[in-house]
C-alpha cells in the first residue's frame, strides 16, 4: 500500500474489520515494525527517529485505559511531564474540550464521551503537528459522537493535521477531506468523499406517492421505475446525472401528476464502501 497525507487535512483510513487500519496506523506511529517498505512522518522515520517523532505527534489509541482512580488533572499533569517541548495551558485545553467541570473527577467516573475527550486532551497536550485518532467514536451515543466530530474539526482548523481510522462511514463523510479505502492490507481507492461517490455510485433515486393512474408508464421516459414494496401508490425512479432530479420534477409537472409525498435518495460514502468491499459480514 502507498498513501500520502497532506499538511492541514483530515485524512481518513476506512475499511472492513481486519482490513489493516489499526496495523497501518501503528506502523506509521512507530509502535509496530512493518514487514517492508518506507514510512516518513514529518520527514522522520517512525522507528529510527522514534523519540524525536513522538515529541511532534499526538496519538489516541483504539483501546486505551487509565488507572481507575487517577483524576483528570493528574492524568493531564502526568502527560505534560513526558514532553521536552512547550505544552499548552492544561486548564484552557480542558475548558476547550468541555472537561473543566470534571477536573477533579476520577477516570472511572467519566462517561464514554468524557473519556474520549480526555484521551484527545492527552494527545494534544504538547501541541502536536500531526494527531492520530484510531476508532475515536466507537461505542458513543449520537450526542457524544457529534461533539467529538466538532472537536476534531476544530483541531484541523487550528492547523493540526489529523489522520484517523473509522468504520463509521457517516463519520468519514462528515469529517474527512480525503479518505482511503483499505481492503486486505491494500489501498483500493482514495479521494474526497464526494469524488468517490460521484465515481462509483452516480445513481440517485426519487421516491414519491401518487394516487393518479398509469404513473409508472408516464414517468418511464425519465428513468427506471422500480418496485413500490407493496405500496401501490409509491413510486421509486432511479437515474443518474446532475439534472436527474430536476428532470423528474419537470415531468411530474408536465404530466400533471398529483404528488402527496416526495423525497430524494442520494448515494453516500457507505454505498461506495459496500460496492467496493462487499456486503458480507467481517469478523
Amino acid at each position: 500500500m502507498s498513501l500520502e497525507v497532506f499538511e492541514g487535512e483530515i485524512f481518513g483510513l476506512i475499511g472492513p474489520n481486519g482490513a489493516g487500519k489499526t496495523t497501518t496506523m501503528e506502523c506509521v506511529e512507530g509502535n509496530r515494525v512493518p514487514d517492508k517498505g518506507t514510512i516518513k512522518v514529518l520527514g522522520l522515520d517512525p522507528r529510527r527517529d522514534a523519540h524525536a517523532l513522538r515529541q511532534r505527534i499526538g496519538v489516541q489509541h483504539q483501546e486505551a485505559q487509565l488507572q481507575k482512580r487517577i483524576k483528570v488533572w493528574e492524568a493531564v499533569d502526568l502527560w505534560r511531564s513526558l514532553y521536552d517541548r512547550a505544552v499548552v495551558d492544561s486548564d484552557a485545553l480542558l475548558a476547550r474540550l468541555g472537561l473543566e467541570p470534571k477536573r477533579n473527577a476520577w477516570f472511572m467516573t467519566l462517561s464514554g464521551g468524557q473519556k474520549q475527550r480526555l484521551f484527545i486532551a492527552l494527545a494534544l497536550i504538547h501541541e502536536p503537528e500531526v494527531v492520530f485518532l484510531d476508532e475515536l467514536t466507537t461505542g458513543l451515543d449520537p450526542q457524544a459522537r457529534r461533539a467529538i466530530w466538532s472537536l476534531v474539526t476544530g483541531i484541523r482548523d487550528r492547523g493540526t493535521t489529523v489522520f484517523l481510522t473509522t468504520h463509521l462511514m457517516e463519520e468519514a463523510e462528515k469529517l474527512c477531506d480525503r479518505v482511503a479505502i483499505i481492503e486486505h492490507g491494500r489501498i483500493i481507492e482514495c479521494g474526497t468523499p464526494a469524488e468517490l461517490v460521484h465515481k462509483h455510485c452516480p445513481e440517485r433515486a426519487v421516491v414519491f406517492t401518487s394516487d393518479d393512474a398509469n404513473v409508472a408508464q408516464r414517468m418511464a421516459r425519465v428513468g427506471v421505475v422500480v418496485g413500490s414494496n407493496g405500496n401501490a401508490s409509491m413510486y421509486t425512479i432511479v437515474g443518474a446525472g446532475d439534472d436527474f432530479v430536476t428532470d423528474v420534477i419537470n415531468l411530474i409537472a408536465r404530466e400533471g401528476i398529483r404528488v402527496r409525498g416526495f423525497r430524494t435518495e442520494m448515494p453516500t460514502l457507505e454505498d461506495v464502501f459496500l460496492k467496493l468491499t462487499g456486503h458480507g459480514i467481517r469478523d
